[in-house]
């Protein structure tokens, strides 16, 4: 016989059901961290478009624009982790529609972001849901600093990546540059877009090369340097 239920605590038959409903949810949340993996290979098709071979996925793109939404936020004064969370999570609704270039979007009509990503959650734990969904809406409706460095990041990613195939040889690149300098909307991310521009995109390399060498000079008990004539 079953032991009777104690007033108060939960009965076999509602132990079961929350049973199921947690192991559906672990179920679910799994598959959607493996629906996260396919921006792993997913590519950014506008890239195609100008010849480049093997372009960066759509999740390279997301992890750059979110450090970009962090510094950009900083100069900002916005809150820089919240910015990268924005960041983070703006294109996680390519996993279903994929990248679509903008020619495209004359022609085809895609659901919504909130409403794919609606579908996407909506068998995961109501927090994590919550979480998700609050994310890509405060992106959408750019309604705070912190979605407005956000976006900004989009912009200056595909800016910073144009720059960098352009430098490659693809000389098509320059309408992406363009159009994304066009749609900056934070002063700190205008100006580090100008910057980017009028920069070499290795120009670091060499700087930090310098600086190293520089302070291999200057350590106690250090050769010195070599002259060349």
């Amino acid at each position: 016989m079953f032991a009777p239920a104690i007033r108060g605590e939960p009965g076999a038959a509602e132990n079961v059901e929350r049973t199921a409903v947690v192991s559906g949810q672990l179920r679910d949340t799994t598959g959607f961290l493996y629906e996260m993996g396919l921006l792993k290979r997913y590519k950014r098709t506008g890239w195609s478009q100008v010849g480049v071979p093997l372009p960066e996925s759509i999740a390279d793109h997301s992890y750059r624009a979110s450090v970009i939404a962090s510094v950009v936020a900083a100069m900002e004064g916005a809150d820089p982790q919240r910015a990268a969370f924005l960041a983070l999570w703006h294109d996680s609704q390519e996993t279903r529609i994929t990248d679509i270039p903008h020619l495209t979007k004359n022609y085809v009509s895609a659901a919504s972001n909130e409403q794919v990503t609606g579908d996407q959650v909506a068998g995961l734990p109501a927090a994590v849901a919550d979480m998700i969904s609050a994310a890509v809406a405060e992106y959408e409706a750019a309604g705070t600093r912190e979605a407005r460095c956000a976006r900004d990041a989009d912009k200056l990613d595909c800016l910073l990546q144009a720059r960098e195939y352009q430098e490659q040889g693809h000389s098509n690149v320059q309408p992406w540059i363009d159009s994304s300098l066009a749609a900056l909307t934070t002063a700190s991310a205008r100006q580090l877009a100008h910057e980017a521009i009028a920069q070499n995109s290795l120009g670091w390399l060499e700087r930090a090369k310098r600086a190293a060498a520089s302070a291999e000079d200057h350590r106690p008990g250090s050769p010195p340097a070599v002259t060349r004539r």
